[in-house]
């Protein structure tokens, strides 16, 4: 049974950070080029930061990366503190992969949809009323959230760990993303109740207005992340996480690409295919109506400007997570890590 959980949420969004000029953007770069050799810090960026923080992160020794990714690659270097460009739930996976090192965040007030979306009492509240189902959620989560899953995966694993679950005739819960939730219930054809979440970048995308796009495009390859809603998904020509789409734009033979995830993850792909051409997927809305339009708001808020004042004075830019909570939320995630390594799956590809 494919059941949707009737919760629906209005976001605060954030104000855009100010504008810098070319001079001062040096000064920042400079400035923090400084503090990350100083602290024996490292920037580790997600791909869905502007170009301008990715490009960082690569030229100070960092990474650019899925959410997971960004954590492990964390969990494995020298530096004694990480500094976490991307929304919160990102800064608590790499302190609970790595608890013995500061981890800084250029604000804590950067969140996500996701996230805010699937608030740990109500979820756990309807899991309660459901105790014959395995619980999984997806990584784009809070520590919080984790905790109360018996899995968490990430969109490059999820098919197989539902599958898996499945097979064993078990019923599902799956949070938060509703679209992403759907694509797996379509292609596995597991029972499984999904809670009502949304990225709101990804809910915008507009099948309409990507036919309209794909008609002035016709020999355009159209790349969707899962978290799209279903009629984006249906017109795609690869479907996939931040990786899998990068991948994609590098195997496949197209010029162009239509790409219906933030533009962001545009930096890498342009990096990978310097010869090709890549087009923002249409969104519904314009102007005043559009929420996102293309762009996560809550990534928008790693500035220079915040990631300098998150290096000078780690106040109220530090990522804490309980100790028993990171205990309770590593295990459904060791037990993902486990089930690729059991299954040589590749795990990447959150969002």
């Amino acid at each position: 049974m494919n059941h949707i959980e009737t919760v629906q949420q209005e976001y605060p969004f954030p104000a855009k950070p100010a504008v810098l000029n070319e001079i001062e953007k040096q000064e920042y770069r400079d400035r923090i080029k400084s503090l990350l050799k100083e602290k024996n810090a490292v920037l580790v960026a997600h791909y869905y930061t502007d170009p301008e923080i990715q490009a960082l992160a690569e030229e100070t020794g960092g990474c650019v990366a899925d959410s997971l990714e960004m954590a492990r690659f964390g969990n494995q270097h020298a530096a004694d503190t990480l500094i976490v460009a991307g929304v919160k739930f990102m800064g608590e996976t790499a302190k609970i992969l790595t608890p013995e090192k500061t981890v800084l965040m250029p604000t804590l007030e950067a969140t996500c949809s996701l996230d805010l979306g699937c608030p740990i009492k109500e979820f756990s509240e309807f899991c309660d009323q459901h105790p014959d189902h395995t619980v999984v959620v997806y990584a784009n989560t809070s520590a919080a959230v984790k905790a109360r899953a018996d899995w968490v995966v990430t969109s490059s694993i999820a098919l197989d760990v539902i599958e898996y679950i499945d097979a064993q005739g078990k019923p599902i819960i799956w949070g938060p993303d509703r679209h992403l939730g759907g694509y797996i219930n379509k292609q596995t054809g597991a029972d499984m109740l999904l809670w009502n979440g949304e990225c709101i970048v990804h809910d915008e995308f507009s099948a309409k207005a990507l036919l309209d796009l794909k008609n002035v495009y016709p020999d355009a390859a159209i790349l969707v992340h899962p978290e799209s809603p279903a009629s984006v998904v249906e017109l795609a020509d690869a479907v996939g996480s931040t990786s899998q789409l990068i991948a994609a734009s590098t195997k496949m033979e197209n010029d162009t690409f239509i790409v219906a995830t933030d533009r962001g993850i545009f930096y890498k792909m342009q990096q990978a295919n310097p010869e090709k051409t890549f087009i923002e997927a249409p969104t519904g809305g314009n102007g005043a109506t559009c929420k996102s339009c293309a762009h996560c708001p809550w990534m928008a808020m790693n500035g220079l400007k915040a990631i300098e004042e998150a290096l000078t004075d780690a106040t109220g830019h530090e990522v804490f997570v309980a100790e028993t909570l990171a205990e309770q939320a590593m295990k459904p995630l060791t037990k993902m890590l486990n089930f690729a390594a059991d299954a040589k799956v590749t795990v990447k590809g959150n969002a």
